[in-house]
């Protein structure tokens, strides 16, 4: 077997070094809900597939998935959000004293129903199963002043033992610019990394140390169509740089790997890892966040925390559901590296 590379034992010594790093998460907290069923027959009532109930699993989506992918690389995670007095928060608030994340800061309201997403799949017996629906439950609103307040203070008490603040936006009102700056107003999470992942207001933050936005999202906030042009890519991303004052930023592009950005240092072009047949993209934006925020609060440069992220987005894009990457998966990944980033 070869001897393993300076880049190698670099990134390996980063990983190993998780269990050093603490990380508070402050985000939308979602219940990943999943129905598989056989498909039985054709319905008399309508023409849609009749499906004979099989299984149903409730995991971790969002901020809640992020959080648990740090514990699952081994990171010691404060975790701050709001879950409904409802099943879906229990079963939110079960998995987390699972993983042994703290719920102290997870405020728990009456008035505020779990975000929840379930994906009905289907199949015969034997066969993959395919998700044939998706349907979402939503708050009515967005968390009251009382529990904005109370969030905000939660976060504040963690500050001190952080090494950087992860802040998961999915549009549901517990991580918003409002909050960020409503945290960091008394000095809090000051010279540590704080990395954002925004689905749709990604240029109203400020203060942020980096972002991991998809390229999706990267268009949307700056207007234009990137498609396959790496000259496109580029000037996106030092726009979404330039006007968010970011140090760092990673744009994740599906089965193209990602592009990471650094300062004065040319965009670095990372092939994906693994195979580009891509069994489910479920949740593989928080591995990638995940990673990158650990790593970072480890030390690591911007384009050595972005191989870790892409090494971790590689594994989970090939694991079903809502799924996390472990430490040892990660390492175990080391040791076969990619090829090299590819240069313009």
């Amino acid at each position: 077997m070869s001897k393993p590379s300076k880049e190698t034992v670099r990134l390996q010594k980063i990983v190993e070094s998780f269990p050093n790093v603490t990380i508070t998460v402050v985000g939308d907290l979602v219940a990943d809900e999943f129905i598989f069923g056989e498909i039985s027959r054709v319905s008399r009532e309508a023409p849609v597939l009749i499906l004979r109930h099989r299984e149903r699993m409730v995991t971790a989506g969002g901020g809640a998935n992020a959080a648990n992918n740090l514990a699952d690389l081994g990171v010691n995670v404060l975790l701050v959000g709001v879950v409904g007095d409802d099943e879906a928060g229990r079963l939110l608030l079960r998995g987390f004293r699972k993983k042994r994340i703290p719920v102290v800061g997870v405020l728990k309201d009456k008035s505020y129903a779990t975000v929840t997403k379930t994906r009905i799949l289907a199949g015969m017996a034997h066969t993959w199963r395919q998700q044939v629906v998706r349907v979402d439950r939503e708050p009515d609103a967005e968390p009251n002043a009382h529990l904005t307040r109370e969030l905000v203070l939660a976060a504040r008490e963690y500050a001190h033992a952080s090494d950087a603040l992860l802040l998961a936006d999915y549009g549901y009102g517990a991580a918003t610019p409002s909050i960020l700056n409503d945290i960091r107003a008394k000095g809090a999470f000051s010279g540590v990394p704080i990395v954002l992942d925004s689905r749709h207001r990604l240029l109203q933050y400020s203060g942020v140390t980096a972002a991991t936005p998809n390229e999706p999202e990267v268009e949307e906030a700056v207007g234009f169509r990137i498609g396959q042009d790496w000259s496109r890519l580029c000037k996106a991303g030092e726009q979404v740089m330039s006007r968010m004052k970011l140090k760092s930023l990673v744009i994740t592009r599906g089965h193209d790997g990602m592009a990471a950005f650094s300062g004065r240092h040319k965009p670095v072009d990372i092939p994906i890892f693994g195979s580009d047949q891509v069994v489910d993209v479920t949740g593989a934006g928080d591995t990638v966040i995940a990673t990158f925020t650990a790593a970072l609060a480890a030390g690591a440069s911007t384009e050595e925390a972005a191989h870790l992220a892409n090494y971790a987005g590689g594994l989970v894009v090939m694991k079903r559901g809502t799924a996390t990457v472990t430490a040892e998966e990660l390492l175990a990944a080391l040791e076969h590296p990619i090829a090299p980033a590819r240069s313009h």
